[in-house]
């Protein structure tokens, strides 16, 4: 059986930049026996592979030489005790989708991650968070396809190392293994999480987490462009954290900055407000462009390329760096030939 039935094949809707980079071979994956019997087949070629859901995080510098697997694995398992519900959700399944479906059935707690783009196996990977909540405070495993061996690992959530957009996934997972699916628990006795500065004007008392859903969804439309009208990843940067000392000297120069006591003593500030600052609003290198509603958002505005991107990042890292002494980190993946590359080396 040949696998690889179709050959340079475009990806330009397989990432959400709209990028129109090509893959040697493209494979869509709907069974695990699937994914194993192509990696058997790329192992016998030494082609490297890429695993992508719907492309949300991911910048292509280049086609690809290899493998594209897109995850289609799909199926949710819903187990209700006294207190919580535990849900089972295959990688392949949209997480918007998911959202929209535990709340109509009446189970809450993940509104707040509402209108997030990609798919629930790459939620683990950057420990997703919006508006006061990170995967990792509700998850509770996430099963791991050991390519080389065919079993299933099951990770526990201590053991995912989950940290602001990050987690073991990243690194100590990223060949040879696939997230096949993850585990959710969610507590019967609701309590709303209104922390986000734009959520503290709801009623704690009264507020219902469909309030909440919608509330969230019409911010994030009004700030976030649809990416199939205008290619873009969400947040391209991460918000820095930073110790008190340089806190206190930035909050001198700046007393208007926002900024967010963390558990673990650092402060975390807004990228947003720190690209702002520098009036990049709407500036453009190439057909790459800062979004004039949200300037943690770089646009395919006119048919940009890769190298437009990757040009117009680095001057917002660069100038917000002369001006803050704080070097932005992306929160994108950079995609090359063979897979994943630094993406920080990169701008740097």
């Amino acid at each position: 059986m040949n696998i690889f039935s179709t050959n340079n094949t475009s990806l330009k809707y397989n990432n959400t930049f709209l990028l129109p980079v090509r893959t040697a071979h493209f494979v869509i994956a709907d069974t695990i026996d699937l994914m194993l019997t192509v990696w058997k087949e790329i192992q016998k070629y030494k082609m490297p592979l890429l695993v992508l859901g719907e492309g949300s995080n991911v910048l292509f510098l280049e086609n690809f030489i290899g493998t594209i697997m897109i995850n289609k694995l799909q199926g949710l398992d819903i187990v209700e005790k006294k207190h919580t519900w535990h849900l089972h959700i295959k990688s392949g399944e949209n997480w918007h989708n998911l959202v929209c479906y535990t709340l109509k059935i009446g189970i809450a707690g993940l509104e707040n991650l509402a209108l997030i783009p990609g798919l629930a196996g790459s939620t683990p990977i950057q420990n997703i968070g919006a508006y006061g909540i990170e995967l990792k405070n509700v998850c509770e495993y996430v099963d791991l396809l050991n390519l080389f061996t065919g079993n299933i690992m099951r990770i526990p959530n201590k053991n995912c190392y989950f940290s602001y957009r990050d987690s073991i996934f990243k690194y100590q997972f990223q060949i040879g293994y696939i997230i096949v699916g993850i585990g959710l628990c969610l507590q019967k006795k609701w309590k709303p999480i209104l922390t986000h500065q734009d959520l503290i004007k709801l009623d704690i008392k009264t507020v219902t987490p469909s309030q909440i859903f919608n509330f969230i969804c019409a911010i994030r439309r009004s700030k976030l462009p649809d990416f199939r009208k205008i290619g873009n990843a969400g947040s391209f940067f991460k918000n820095p954290f930073v110790k008190k000392d340089i806190f206190k000297s930035l909050i001198k120069q700046y007393p208007n900055m926002p900024y967010y006591p963390q558990i673990t003593k650092e402060i975390k500030l807004s990228a947003a407000w720190m690209i702002e600052q520098c009036k990049l609003k709407g500036f453009q290198i190439g057909g790459a462009s800062i979004s004039n509603h949200q300037a943690l958002i770089i646009t395919n505005k006119n048919n940009a390329t890769s190298q437009d991107i990757v040009n117009l990042a680095r001057y917002v890292r660069n100038t917000v760096g002369k001006k803050f002494n704080l070097w932005l980190e992306p929160e994108v993946r950079f995609i090359g030939a063979t897979g994943v590359l630094d993406a920080l080396k990169i701008l740097s």
